[in-house]
């Protein structure tokens, strides 16, 4: 998939909520931006896995695009959801056709869809020679949701260069902006508007990724009704702009009522990972996407985890000058560009 370095790579992260551009420009030294912008979508052109609203969301990309940078075309994009599988397993070392055929016998095992209608790709984490197994990262997404997903990108009059998965892309981000801590295991928790990714560090190396089907929007739909606010107003209270308009104790129970299944499908999934990797802990949650920016939410999920909690910041190791960027404040806004930085930050051909 990845070839030599290019001066630079753009991360185009399309969530239901909001639409998501990094451009880094890439040398020696590391990176930094050139360009940034984020169009929130309407309401329900996007949820879930379905595109609902085709022409907006369109329509919304090539206006991230002309306001952006109109030279771009090349985009390395993610995807995630129920059309998408992850998974790690174990398999006898092997190399060349005797591989590829016993990776597709694991993924029939796992894939809840026909092997014969997904595209897939993997990676050879491990191997160890002494005991002849290899440790092997799969992923597969079901082939009419690629082929419907590329066919949007390119009507835009864009190229996807890269199709990669929302968790990885959160992964890649952190790895490239913090030291890891092979003594802790950490979780990347990305909370999206519909879908929520965990993906797992342990002896400073990927171990697993989890999708929960809960996020954000149950939060807006929540704060909407009860305030009996437009989408716009809903929007400005999430943000932490109408301070003085609003009740904040309402806000914050609201909201912490809202949360309550994202929250519930958190425990339950770190539940899982501990009882199926035996480790007893996790030590860390960095937490990104627009969850993180959500007021009373980061302190809840702490507070219900029992877990120490830091908001990611995918900017710390990214050289850009705020000059240019004011009127988005990257700073105010860094979590919710977790996704777009880790898609930039790939090397393309």
């Amino acid at each position: 998939m990845f070839g030599g370095r290019q001066k630079s790579a753009v991360g185009l992260d399309i969530g239901a909520n909001s639409i998501k551009l990094v451009k880094l420009d890439h040398d020696k030294d590391g990176f930094s931006i050139s360009a940034i912008g984020i169009r929130e979508l309407p309401p329900d052109a996007i949820v879930a896995d379905e595109i609902r609203d085709r022409e907006a969301v369109i329509f919304n990309i090539q206006s991230l695009i002309d306001q952006t940078d109109p030279k771009i075309k090349d985009v390395v994009v993610s995807i995630s959801g129920h059309s998408v599988i992850t998974d790690k397993f174990t398999i006898d070392r092997k190399s060349g056709p005797e591989a590829e055929q016993a990776i597709l016998f694991e993924t029939e095992q796992r894939a809840p869809f026909d092997v014969d209608d997904v595209t897939l790709d993997y990676h050879i984490i491990k191997s160890d020679e002494e005991i002849n197994k290899m440790d092997v990262l799969l992923v597969a997404a079901r082939r009419e949701y690629l082929q419907m997903f590329l066919e949007l990108i390119e009507d835009c009059g864009l190229r996807p260069v890269v199709v990669d998965d929302d968790a990885f892309a959160v992964l890649n981000s952190y790895v490239g902006n913090y030291e890891i801590d092979a003594s802790k295991v950490t979780a990347l928790v990305n909370i999206g508007h519909d879908v929520c990714n965990i993906t797992y560090l342990a002896d400073g190396l990927f171990v697993a990724t989890r999708d929960v089907s809960a996020g954000t929007r149950e939060i807006f739909n929540a704060v909407q009704r009860e305030f009996r606010l437009n989408p716009e107003l809903t929007a400005k209270a999430l943000k932490g702009e109408m301070g003085d308009s609003i009740d904040q104790d309402m806000l914050k129970a609201t909201i912490i009522s809202a949360t309550e299944e994202l929250v519930s499908g958190v425990e339950l999934a770190f539940s899982y990972f501990k009882s199926q990797t035996k480790i007893d802990a996790v030590d860390w949650v960095v937490l990104s996407g627009g969850g993180a920016l959500i007021p009373y939410l980061p302190e809840f999920l702490q507070s219900k985890l029992n877990v120490p909690l830091e908001i990611a910041n995918p900017l710390r190791n990214i050289d850009y000058d705020p000059e240019l960027f004011q009127y988005l404040q990257p700073e105010k806004i860094a979590p919710l560009l977790t996704v777009a930085v880790g898609l930039a930050m790939r090397k393309t051909r």
